[in-house]
């Protein structure tokens, strides 16, 4: 008989349609004493599966994935217990400081949240892109969930 858990847990096409349709996850690196250090983050999800924010270069965030790369990141909607549905993904993040990619991602949050890209975004966006840094977690181990898909046996 599977388990509950096997039962409950997402495909991977709905992996990837719950992050590319949700708002805002949770970055958790770890500081230098190996504390949590979770924050709320706008991303993106790549091609390839990884999730992609940017961040300020001299942020916390990216001085701890400078230290250590091992990091989760956490998205998660319902209010009620028959609604919950989530992932969470452990991995290595990476630091792309590229003042190209960087504004390219910017563009791509921004497209992203603002329901489409204005002409004129890039030349406003490359101020910031000059100070800041890509983080692109690369998925290592991920579960997830929905609750809906126990059809209210909860």
């Amino acid at each position: 008989m599977p388990s509950r858990r096997h039962g409950i847990a997402l495909t991977p096409a709905e992996q990837r349609a719950y992050l590319e349709t949700s708002h805002t996850c949770i970055l958790t690196t770890l500081d230098r004493h190996g504390y949590p250090h979770a924050v709320a983050m706008w991303y993106v999800v790549d091609p390839d599966g990884a999730v992609a924010m940017t961040t300020f270069a001299k942020s916390q965030k990216a001085l701890n994935v400078q230290r250590d790369p091992r990091c989760a990141v956490l998205d998660e909607s319902g209010r009620t217990y028959p609604e919950l549905k989530g992932l969470l993904i452990r991995g290595r993040a990476a630091l792309v400081g590229d003042t190209e990619q960087v504004l390219d991602l910017l563009g791509r949050v921004h497209e992203k949240y603002n329901h489409g890209q204005a002409a004129d975004v890039r030349d406003a966006l490359l101020g910031q892109a000059r100070k800041r840094v890509i983080i692109r977690v690369h998925p290592e181990r991920v579960s997830s969930w929905d609750h809906q898909k126990l059809g209210g046996g909860y």
